[in-house]
Protein backbone atom coordinates (compact mmCIF):
# COMPACT_ATOMS: atom_id res chain seq x y z
CA UNK A 1 0.00 0.00 0.00
CA UNK A 2 2.80 2.43 0.88
CA UNK A 3 4.49 1.75 -2.47
CA UNK A 4 1.48 2.88 -4.49
CA UNK A 5 2.08 5.97 -6.59
CA UNK A 6 -0.95 8.26 -6.56
CA UNK A 7 -1.08 10.69 -9.47
CA UNK A 8 -2.82 13.37 -7.43
CA UNK A 9 -0.17 13.71 -4.70
CA UNK A 10 2.23 15.73 -6.87
CA UNK A 11 -0.61 18.11 -7.79
CA UNK A 12 -1.51 18.92 -4.18
CA UNK A 13 1.70 20.37 -2.80
CA UNK A 14 1.44 23.24 -0.34
CA UNK A 15 0.29 26.41 -2.16
CA UNK A 16 0.22 24.45 -5.41
CA UNK A 17 -2.45 26.69 -6.93
CA UNK A 18 -2.79 30.37 -7.69
CA UNK A 19 -5.84 32.49 -7.01
CA UNK A 20 -8.11 31.08 -9.75
CA UNK A 21 -10.40 28.27 -8.61
CA UNK A 22 -11.14 26.46 -11.89
CA UNK A 23 -7.91 24.41 -11.96
CA UNK A 24 -8.02 23.22 -8.32
CA UNK A 25 -11.68 22.22 -8.74
CA UNK A 26 -10.68 20.15 -11.76
CA UNK A 27 -7.77 18.58 -9.86
CA UNK A 28 -10.04 17.69 -6.92
CA UNK A 29 -12.46 15.97 -9.27
CA UNK A 30 -9.62 14.05 -10.92
CA UNK A 31 -8.22 12.96 -7.56
CA UNK A 32 -11.60 11.74 -6.32
CA UNK A 33 -12.10 9.82 -9.55
CA UNK A 34 -8.68 8.18 -9.15
CA UNK A 35 -9.50 7.11 -5.60
CA UNK A 36 -12.94 5.79 -6.56
CA UNK A 37 -11.39 3.67 -9.31
CA UNK A 38 -8.93 2.18 -6.82
CA UNK A 39 -11.78 1.43 -4.39
CA UNK A 40 -13.32 -1.07 -6.81
CA UNK A 41 -10.47 -3.53 -6.36
CA UNK A 42 -8.43 -2.30 -3.38
CA UNK A 43 -10.68 -0.60 -0.80
CA UNK A 44 -7.96 -0.28 1.84
CA UNK A 45 -5.59 1.35 -0.64
CA UNK A 46 -8.38 3.71 -1.70
CA UNK A 47 -9.06 4.63 1.93
CA UNK A 48 -5.38 5.44 2.41
CA UNK A 49 -5.52 7.61 -0.70
CA UNK A 50 -8.64 9.36 0.58
CA UNK A 51 -6.93 10.21 3.86
CA UNK A 52 -3.89 11.47 1.98
CA UNK A 53 -5.98 13.72 -0.25
CA UNK A 54 -7.94 15.18 2.67
CA UNK A 55 -4.72 15.94 4.52
CA UNK A 56 -3.27 17.70 1.48
CA UNK A 57 -6.31 19.74 0.50
CA UNK A 58 -6.10 22.80 2.74
CA UNK A 59 -2.34 23.45 2.36
CA UNK A 60 -2.66 23.16 -1.42
CA UNK A 61 -5.61 25.56 -1.58
CA UNK A 62 -4.25 28.30 0.69
CA UNK A 63 -3.89 30.91 -2.05
CA UNK A 64 -7.06 30.17 -4.03
CA UNK A 65 -9.87 32.71 -4.18
CA UNK A 66 -12.89 30.88 -2.79
CA UNK A 67 -15.28 33.84 -2.64
CA UNK A 68 -17.63 32.40 -5.27
CA UNK A 69 -18.30 29.31 -3.17
CA UNK A 70 -17.55 26.95 -6.06
CA UNK A 71 -14.32 25.69 -4.54
CA UNK A 72 -15.89 25.13 -1.14
CA UNK A 73 -18.71 23.16 -2.77
CA UNK A 74 -16.18 21.03 -4.67
CA UNK A 75 -14.32 20.25 -1.44
CA UNK A 76 -17.55 19.38 0.37
CA UNK A 77 -18.60 17.04 -2.43
CA UNK A 78 -15.18 15.39 -2.28
CA UNK A 79 -15.53 14.88 1.48
CA UNK A 80 -19.01 13.42 1.03
CA UNK A 81 -17.52 10.89 -1.39
CA UNK A 82 -14.28 10.11 0.44
CA UNK A 83 -15.62 9.60 3.96
CA UNK A 84 -17.63 6.44 3.08
CA UNK A 85 -14.55 5.03 1.31
CA UNK A 86 -12.52 5.48 4.50
CA UNK A 87 -15.30 4.15 6.72
CA UNK A 88 -15.94 1.02 4.62
CA UNK A 89 -12.31 -0.11 4.56
CA UNK A 90 -11.88 -3.29 6.62
CA UNK A 91 -8.78 -2.46 8.69
CA UNK A 92 -7.61 -3.07 12.23
CA UNK A 93 -8.05 -0.46 14.93
CA UNK A 94 -4.40 0.73 15.02
CA UNK A 95 -4.46 1.62 11.31
CA UNK A 96 -7.81 3.37 11.64
CA UNK A 97 -6.44 5.32 14.60
CA UNK A 98 -3.47 6.42 12.50
CA UNK A 99 -5.83 7.65 9.79
CA UNK A 100 -7.91 9.55 12.35
CA UNK A 101 -4.81 11.10 13.90
CA UNK A 102 -3.68 12.34 10.50
CA UNK A 103 -7.13 13.78 9.79
CA UNK A 104 -7.31 15.45 13.19
CA UNK A 105 -3.94 17.12 12.64
CA UNK A 106 -5.16 18.33 9.24
CA UNK A 107 -8.36 19.61 10.81
CA UNK A 108 -6.43 21.55 13.43
CA UNK A 109 -4.26 23.16 10.75
CA UNK A 110 -7.22 23.96 8.50
CA UNK A 111 -7.02 27.74 8.86
CA UNK A 112 -9.05 28.84 5.82
CA UNK A 113 -11.08 26.57 6.54
CA UNK A 114 -11.82 24.00 3.82
CA UNK A 115 -12.25 20.63 5.54
CA UNK A 116 -14.06 21.74 8.70
CA UNK A 117 -17.12 19.58 7.90
CA UNK A 118 -14.96 16.52 8.60
CA UNK A 119 -16.04 16.96 12.21
CA UNK A 120 -19.61 16.06 11.17
CA UNK A 121 -18.33 12.69 10.01
CA UNK A 122 -16.07 11.85 12.96
CA UNK A 123 -18.43 9.21 14.29
CA UNK A 124 -18.71 7.61 10.85
CA UNK A 125 -14.93 7.72 10.43
CA UNK A 126 -14.47 6.08 13.83
CA UNK A 127 -16.69 3.20 12.64
CA UNK A 128 -16.99 1.47 16.03
CA UNK A 129 -18.49 2.83 19.27
CA UNK A 130 -15.25 1.95 21.06
CA UNK A 131 -13.05 4.09 18.81
CA UNK A 132 -15.62 6.90 18.85
CA UNK A 133 -15.73 6.80 22.65
CA UNK A 134 -11.95 7.12 22.85
CA UNK A 135 -12.05 10.22 20.67
CA UNK A 136 -14.90 11.66 22.70
CA UNK A 137 -12.80 11.26 25.83
CA UNK A 138 -9.96 13.12 24.12
CA UNK A 139 -12.17 16.00 22.98
CA UNK A 140 -14.38 16.35 26.07
CA UNK A 141 -12.01 18.15 28.47
CA UNK A 142 -11.33 20.91 25.97
CA UNK A 143 -14.99 21.36 25.03
CA UNK A 144 -16.15 21.29 28.65
CA UNK A 145 -13.60 23.97 29.43
CA UNK A 146 -14.76 26.05 26.44
CA UNK A 147 -18.38 25.79 27.56
CA UNK A 148 -17.67 26.51 31.19
CA UNK A 149 -19.40 29.61 32.66
CA UNK A 150 -15.96 30.88 33.62
CA UNK A 151 -14.56 30.54 30.09
CA UNK A 152 -13.91 33.75 28.12
CA UNK A 153 -16.59 34.53 25.51
CA UNK A 154 -16.23 33.80 21.81
CA UNK A 155 -13.87 30.87 22.26
CA UNK A 156 -13.67 28.30 19.49
CA UNK A 157 -12.64 24.64 19.46
CA UNK A 158 -12.21 22.90 16.11
CA UNK A 159 -13.13 19.60 17.69
CA UNK A 160 -16.58 20.69 18.87
CA UNK A 161 -18.58 18.91 16.18
CA UNK A 162 -16.20 15.93 16.18
CA UNK A 163 -16.77 15.57 19.93
CA UNK A 164 -20.55 15.66 19.60
CA UNK A 165 -20.50 13.24 16.67
CA UNK A 166 -18.22 10.86 18.60
CA UNK A 167 -20.49 10.88 21.65
CA UNK A 168 -23.44 10.08 19.41
CA UNK A 169 -21.72 7.15 17.67
CA UNK A 170 -20.46 5.89 21.02
CA UNK A 171 -24.05 5.74 22.27
CA UNK A 172 -23.32 8.19 25.08
CA UNK A 173 -26.57 10.05 24.45
CA UNK A 174 -27.37 11.28 27.95
CA UNK A 175 -23.86 12.62 28.28
CA UNK A 176 -24.24 14.35 24.94
CA UNK A 177 -27.48 16.01 26.01
CA UNK A 178 -26.00 17.11 29.32
CA UNK A 179 -23.03 18.61 27.49
CA UNK A 180 -25.30 20.53 25.09
CA UNK A 181 -27.18 21.98 28.07
CA UNK A 182 -23.93 23.70 29.01
CA UNK A 183 -23.43 25.29 25.59
CA UNK A 184 -23.38 29.10 25.77
CA UNK A 185 -25.71 29.48 22.77
CA UNK A 186 -28.65 27.58 21.29
CA UNK A 187 -26.94 26.96 17.97
CA UNK A 188 -28.57 24.45 15.65
CA UNK A 189 -25.20 23.29 14.33
CA UNK A 190 -24.59 21.83 17.81
CA UNK A 191 -28.11 21.07 18.94
CA UNK A 192 -28.87 18.85 15.94
CA UNK A 193 -26.78 16.24 17.75
CA UNK A 194 -29.16 16.49 20.67
CA UNK A 195 -32.04 15.78 18.30
CA UNK A 196 -30.18 12.73 16.99
CA UNK A 197 -29.50 11.55 20.55
CA UNK A 198 -33.13 11.83 21.64
CA UNK A 199 -34.33 10.06 18.49
CA UNK A 200 -31.80 7.26 19.06
CA UNK A 201 -33.13 6.91 22.61
CA UNK A 202 -36.62 6.43 21.21
CA UNK A 203 -37.81 9.80 22.50
CA UNK A 204 -39.03 11.09 19.16
CA UNK A 205 -41.61 13.56 20.49
CA UNK A 206 -38.97 15.06 22.74
CA UNK A 207 -36.57 15.19 19.79
CA UNK A 208 -39.06 17.28 17.79
CA UNK A 209 -39.66 19.63 20.73
CA UNK A 210 -35.89 19.94 21.20
CA UNK A 211 -35.47 20.79 17.52
CA UNK A 212 -38.29 23.36 17.58
CA UNK A 213 -36.76 24.94 20.66
CA UNK A 214 -33.57 25.43 18.63
CA UNK A 215 -35.17 27.93 16.26
CA UNK A 216 -33.77 31.42 16.36
CA UNK A 217 -33.05 34.50 14.31
CA UNK A 218 -30.06 33.04 12.48
CA UNK A 219 -30.83 29.34 12.59
CA UNK A 220 -31.56 27.47 9.33
CA UNK A 221 -35.25 26.75 9.69
CA UNK A 222 -35.26 24.40 6.71
CA UNK A 223 -32.65 22.16 8.36
CA UNK A 224 -34.69 22.01 11.56
CA UNK A 225 -37.77 21.19 9.50
CA UNK A 226 -35.86 18.43 7.69
CA UNK A 227 -34.84 16.84 10.99
CA UNK A 228 -38.39 16.94 12.35
CA UNK A 229 -39.88 15.65 9.10
CA UNK A 230 -37.46 12.71 9.09
CA UNK A 231 -38.42 11.78 12.65
CA UNK A 232 -42.14 11.84 11.87
CA UNK A 233 -41.71 9.86 8.66
CA UNK A 234 -39.65 7.24 10.49
CA UNK A 235 -42.53 6.97 12.96
CA UNK A 236 -45.06 6.35 10.19
CA UNK A 237 -46.70 9.76 10.69
CA UNK A 238 -46.59 10.88 7.06
CA UNK A 239 -49.72 13.04 7.28
CA UNK A 240 -48.36 15.03 10.21
CA UNK A 241 -44.93 15.27 8.58
CA UNK A 242 -46.50 16.66 5.44
CA UNK A 243 -48.78 19.09 7.23
CA UNK A 244 -46.11 20.50 9.54
CA UNK A 245 -42.84 20.33 7.65
CA UNK A 246 -43.02 19.21 4.01
CA UNK A 247 -42.94 22.63 2.37
CA UNK A 248 -40.27 24.13 4.62
CA UNK A 249 -38.09 21.02 4.62
CA UNK A 250 -37.98 20.47 0.87
CA UNK A 251 -37.15 23.89 -0.54
CA UNK A 252 -34.98 23.35 -3.63
CA UNK A 253 -33.23 25.63 -6.09
CA UNK A 254 -36.30 25.91 -8.34
CA UNK A 255 -40.05 25.75 -7.83
CA UNK A 256 -40.23 22.67 -10.04
CA UNK A 257 -37.50 20.92 -8.04
CA UNK A 258 -39.32 21.73 -4.79
CA UNK A 259 -42.52 20.17 -6.12
CA UNK A 260 -40.68 17.08 -7.34
CA UNK A 261 -38.90 16.64 -4.00
CA UNK A 262 -42.17 16.67 -2.06
CA UNK A 263 -43.99 14.47 -4.59
CA UNK A 264 -41.16 11.94 -4.41
CA UNK A 265 -41.20 11.88 -0.61
CA UNK A 266 -45.00 11.64 -0.34
CA UNK A 267 -46.01 9.33 -3.22
CA UNK A 268 -49.44 8.58 -1.71
CA UNK A 269 -50.51 12.21 -1.79
CA UNK A 270 -52.15 13.48 -5.02
CA UNK A 271 -49.86 15.67 -7.09
CA UNK A 272 -52.54 18.32 -7.50
CA UNK A 273 -53.01 18.60 -3.75
CA UNK A 274 -49.27 19.02 -3.22
CA UNK A 275 -49.11 21.65 -5.91
CA UNK A 276 -52.11 23.60 -4.63
CA UNK A 277 -50.60 23.60 -1.13
CA UNK A 278 -47.35 24.95 -2.57
CA UNK A 279 -49.22 27.61 -4.54
CA UNK A 280 -51.03 28.69 -1.38
CA UNK A 281 -47.70 29.05 0.39
CA UNK A 282 -46.52 31.75 -2.05
CA UNK A 283 -49.38 34.26 -2.44
CA UNK A 284 -48.75 36.68 -5.29
CA UNK A 285 -46.27 34.35 -6.99
CA UNK A 286 -48.65 31.72 -8.30
CA UNK A 287 -47.17 31.87 -11.80
CA UNK A 288 -43.86 30.55 -10.47
CA UNK A 289 -45.48 27.13 -10.17
CA UNK A 290 -46.46 26.98 -13.86
CA UNK A 291 -43.62 24.61 -14.82
CA UNK A 292 -44.44 22.30 -11.92
CA UNK A 293 -48.10 22.08 -12.96
CA UNK A 294 -47.10 21.42 -16.57
CA UNK A 295 -44.61 18.77 -15.49
CA UNK A 296 -47.33 17.01 -13.48
CA UNK A 297 -49.68 17.02 -16.47
CA UNK A 298 -52.08 19.41 -14.74
CA UNK A 299 -52.58 21.52 -17.85
CA UNK A 300 -55.76 23.29 -16.77
CA UNK A 301 -54.11 24.37 -13.52
CA UNK A 302 -50.95 25.42 -15.37
CA UNK A 303 -52.99 27.58 -17.74
CA UNK A 304 -54.78 29.15 -14.79
CA UNK A 305 -51.47 29.93 -13.06
CA UNK A 306 -50.04 31.53 -16.19
CA UNK A 307 -52.78 34.15 -16.10
CA UNK A 308 -52.99 34.71 -12.33
CA UNK A 309 -49.57 36.25 -11.76
CA UNK A 310 -46.44 37.08 -13.77
CA UNK A 311 -44.79 34.05 -15.32
CA UNK A 312 -41.54 33.95 -17.26
CA UNK A 313 -42.51 34.61 -20.91
CA UNK A 314 -39.83 32.32 -22.30
CA UNK A 315 -41.05 29.43 -20.14
CA UNK A 316 -44.57 30.03 -21.42
CA UNK A 317 -43.40 30.21 -25.02
CA UNK A 318 -41.53 26.91 -24.75
CA UNK A 319 -44.63 25.26 -23.33
CA UNK A 320 -46.78 26.69 -26.12
CA UNK A 321 -44.35 25.46 -28.76
CA UNK A 322 -43.93 21.98 -27.24
CA UNK A 323 -47.66 21.36 -26.76
CA UNK A 324 -49.08 23.12 -29.83
CA UNK A 325 -50.03 19.77 -31.39
CA UNK A 326 -50.66 17.60 -28.31
CA UNK A 327 -52.51 20.07 -26.07
CA UNK A 328 -53.56 23.02 -28.27
CA UNK A 329 -55.87 24.59 -25.68
CA UNK A 330 -53.10 24.61 -23.10
CA UNK A 331 -50.58 25.81 -25.67
CA UNK A 332 -52.85 28.69 -26.64
CA UNK A 333 -53.28 29.75 -23.03
CA UNK A 334 -49.53 29.60 -22.43
CA UNK A 335 -48.61 31.47 -25.61
CA UNK A 336 -51.21 34.21 -25.11
CA UNK A 337 -50.05 34.59 -21.51
CA UNK A 338 -46.48 34.97 -22.78
CA UNK A 339 -47.51 37.82 -25.07
CA UNK A 340 -49.59 39.38 -22.28
CA UNK A 341 -46.75 39.44 -19.76
CA UNK A 342 -44.33 40.73 -22.38
CA UNK A 343 -46.71 43.59 -23.10
CA UNK A 344 -46.83 44.31 -19.38
CA UNK A 345 -43.05 44.60 -19.23
CA UNK A 346 -42.22 41.27 -17.56
CA UNK A 347 -39.32 39.02 -18.51
CA UNK A 348 -35.55 39.39 -18.40
CA UNK A 349 -33.99 41.18 -21.39
CA UNK A 350 -36.91 40.40 -23.67
CA UNK A 351 -36.16 40.93 -27.35
CA UNK A 352 -38.17 41.07 -30.54
CA UNK A 353 -37.23 37.45 -31.19
CA UNK A 354 -39.04 36.45 -27.97
CA UNK A 355 -42.20 38.17 -29.19
CA UNK A 356 -42.00 36.48 -32.59
CA UNK A 357 -41.39 33.07 -30.98
CA UNK A 358 -44.42 33.46 -28.73
CA UNK A 359 -46.58 34.65 -31.64
CA UNK A 360 -45.46 31.75 -33.82
CA UNK A 361 -46.24 29.19 -31.08
CA UNK A 362 -49.67 30.72 -30.50
CA UNK A 363 -50.59 30.69 -34.16
CA UNK A 364 -49.43 27.08 -34.53
CA UNK A 365 -51.68 26.04 -31.65
CA UNK A 366 -54.54 28.13 -33.07
CA UNK A 367 -54.19 26.39 -36.40
CA UNK A 368 -54.34 22.99 -34.70
CA UNK A 369 -57.47 24.03 -32.82
CA UNK A 370 -58.91 25.67 -35.96
CA UNK A 371 -59.55 29.01 -34.23
CA UNK A 372 -56.99 31.20 -35.99
CA UNK A 373 -59.33 34.15 -36.50
CA UNK A 374 -60.44 34.26 -32.87
CA UNK A 375 -56.84 34.11 -31.62
CA UNK A 376 -55.75 36.89 -33.96
CA UNK A 377 -58.55 39.00 -32.49
CA UNK A 378 -57.22 38.39 -28.97
CA UNK A 379 -53.67 39.24 -29.98
CA UNK A 380 -54.99 42.30 -31.80
CA UNK A 381 -56.51 43.54 -28.54
CA UNK A 382 -53.12 43.32 -26.84
CA UNK A 383 -51.54 44.92 -29.90
CA UNK A 384 -53.90 47.89 -29.76
CA UNK A 385 -53.74 48.44 -26.00
CA UNK A 386 -51.76 51.44 -24.71
CA UNK A 387 -49.17 49.13 -23.13
CA UNK A 388 -48.79 47.15 -26.36
CA UNK A 389 -46.25 49.46 -28.00
CA UNK A 390 -43.50 46.84 -27.97
CA UNK A 391 -45.83 44.27 -29.52
CA UNK A 392 -46.87 46.79 -32.19
CA UNK A 393 -43.26 47.46 -33.04
CA UNK A 394 -42.39 43.80 -33.48
CA UNK A 395 -45.64 42.47 -34.94
CA UNK A 396 -46.43 45.38 -37.25
CA UNK A 397 -46.08 43.18 -40.33
CA UNK A 398 -48.51 40.64 -38.91
CA UNK A 399 -51.41 43.10 -38.57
Amino acid sequence: MTAHKWQFTARFRRQAFGWRSDLPIKRIQEAVKEIKQAARKEPVLAAEGAVTLLVKLSPALEQVDSSSGALGSAVNRAIDTLVPIIARADVDTPLRERWLNRLWEALQEDDMPYIEILGDYWGELSVTPEVASQWADEFLPVLESMWSPKAPPHGFFKGTTACLASLHTAGRHRELLALLDRAPFKWWHDRRWGVKALAAMGKKSEAIRYAEDSRGLNDPGWQIAQACEAILLSSGLADEAYRRYAIEANQATTYLATFRAIARKYPDRPAEQILRDLIASTPGAEGKWFAAAKDAGLFALAAELATRSPTDPRTLTRAARDYAEKQPDFALAAGLAALHWISQGYGYEITGADVLNAYSAVMQAASTADITAEVRTQIGAMYAAPEGEFLRTVLSRQF
